[in-house]
C-alpha cells in the first residue's frame, strides 16, 4: 500500500464513527445494512470493523438495539441512536463541519490555482 492510500484509510477511519452514527440516525439499522452504505460512499468497511465499534457505541449508552424477526433467517439486531446517541451525533456534526471549514480555509488556495 502506498502513502496516499494509506493517509487515505487513516481519513476514513476518523470520521467512520460520524459516518455509522448518521446513518443509524436515519433509521434502526441492521450491521449488513450499515457496510452496504458505508461502501455504496466509498467509505469501505468489513464486518470486522464495524462490530467492536458498534459494541463500544452500544456499551457507552450511544446505540441500543432490538430484535426483529427475519423472513430469510435467524432474527436480526437493529441499531438505534439513544437520546445521548443522537446529542453525541449533533455535536459530532458541528465539530465535523467546523473542521471542514477550517480545512478548506488552509486548502482553498491550493485548489483554486
Amino acid at each position: 500500500m502506498n502513502v496516499t492510500e494509506n493517509t487515505k484509510q487513516q481519513m476514513r477511519k476518523g470520521v467512520l464513527e460520524l459516518c455509522i452514527l448518521a446513518i443509524i440516525a436515519e433509521k434502526p439499522a441492521y450491521p449488513s445494512d450499515i457496510i452496504e452504505r458505508l461502501k455504496k460512499s466509498q467509505m469501505i468497511v468489513v464486518e470486522g470493523t464495524l462490530y467492536p465499534l458498534l459494541t463500544r457505541l452500544k456499551n457507552t449508552g450511544l446505540l441500543q438495539y432490538h430484535w426483529q424477526e427475519s423472513t430469510m433467517g435467524p432474527p436480526r439486531k437493529y441499531f438505534q441512536l439513544t437520546p445521548d446517541g443522537n446529542a453525541y451525533l449533533m455535536d459530532l456534526l458541528l465539530s465535523w463541519n467546523e473542521l471542514v471549514t477550517s480545512v478548506e480555509q488552509i486548502v482553498e488556495k491550493r485548489t483554486s490555482s
